[in-house]
């Protein structure tokens, strides 16, 4: 389809309209402070609002600037990000941060390609700090604003595709105007998680359903398109909660890993089944080894990992066998007291929070 300025403006124009006397209330709305759009932009990647606003309220009550994040250390920062998932997002927080506050004496970039060089900052976030905070005229756009545009001026290209990101973008930024450049990002995103729905939207009570394409030819249900599916990895693992009176084992996941950073238990993964108990302990006497009865599921973005535990107690007079077997596998112990403090997966929380810990 063909289309021309004035339709551009007519659309922006009624999204605008809307938008006074629909916007969400959101915490970090009315702001221009580019720490906090950053924060709020960072912690809302792949997460519902709902869920990402008590994350961002606690962040900015424990770290109010980007020097207080700069100067906490990866582990405090993983703590507080704790169950909120994908948490490269918080690693790369962190490491955003320390370059603003060390490397550039503390001043976000103010455009949007520098604020592009910023670590873990994509074009999505990049926008929607340069025209929140500095009012530069670049068009964000998200899962939201693909479903408005793709209906509203019926693109079929699969949003999953290499092409799709660079076509949206180029209507986006053709159609936002140049004076309300913010307030219309906003407009857009609420428009897209009020109204225009992915299920059930409002097509009644659209302003826009005179003109919507996608509503004249019955194709709301088909827009956008999305052809790519992810497959799911199936994952098996087999948790050793190994304790030796107050003592508790526990191992910090590695680089690369799904959880770097954070801490869970010993453990062993089968390919096809969760496993009986096979641990061993070199130069450790007797143990007693019992499975807890419950099974756990937990679901990442492209994993969905099924995990069984098993208490192991060893004898205190073992504890110096114990350390040392630990010290060599690369393991830690931690006192009962302290384990709150670890920065752990929702699975090891879930786990934890059954037992009472």
């Amino acid at each position: 389809m063909d289309h021309n300025t004035t339709e551009y403006q007519a659309f922006s124009h009624q999204i605008l309209t809307w938008y006074k006397d629909n916007p969400r209330e959101l915490p970090w709305r009315g702001t221009q402070d580019p720490y906090k759009i950053w924060l709020s932009e960072i912690i809302l990647q792949q997460t519902r609002v709902a869920q990402g606003s008590p994350y961002y309220r606690a962040f900015v009550e424990t770290y109010p600037t980007v020097k207080d994040l700069a100067l906490a250390s990866e582990e405090e920062v993983l703590r507080l990000w704790q169950g909120l998932g994908y948490y490269s997002r918080a690693r790369n927080l962190h490491a955003c941060a320390k370059s603003i506050w060390f490397e550039m004496g503390g001043e976000f970039p103010k455009t949007y390609d520098e604020l592009l060089k910023l670590k873990g900052v994509g074009s999505y976030t990049a926008s929607a700090i340069a025209s929140f905070a500095y009012g530069e005229v670049k068009a964000v756009v998200d899962g939201n604003v693909f479903r408005v545009l793709a209906r509203y001026f019926g693109i079929e290209t699969d949003i999953a595709s290499s092409k799709a990101k660079k076509e949206f973008e180029t209507l986006a930024n053709q159609i936002i105007p140049k004076d309300q450049p913010g307030e219309f990002n906003q407009a857009m995103m609420d428009f897209g998680a009020r109204l225009c729905t992915p299920k059930n939207p409002g097509c009644e009570s659209c302003p826009l359903k005179s003109s919507c394409f996608a509503l004249q030819h019955a194709m709301v249900s088909d827009l956008p398109v999305k052809i790519n599916k992810v497959k799911i990895k199936e994952r098996h693992f087999h948790y050793y909660v190994i304790r030796c009176g107050e003592k508790w084992v526990w191992k910090k996941r590695s680089s690369g890993d799904i959880w770097e950073g954070l801490f869970d238990f010993p453990q062993e993964e089968s390919s096809l089944d969760l496993q009986s108990p096979t641990i061993d302990i070199p130069s450790v006497e007797e143990y007693q080894i019992q499975q807890f009865p419950k099974k756990y599921r937990h679901i990442l973005s492209h994993q969905r990992l099924n995990a069984v535990f098993s208490e192991v107690e060893i004898a205190e007079e073992n504890l110096t066998n114990l350390e040392n077997w630990c010290e060599k596998e690369g393991f830690m112990l931690v006192e009962e007291s302290k384990i709150e403090y670890l920065a752990k997966p929702k699975l090891i929380v879930n786990f934890l929070n059954d037992q009472g810990i």
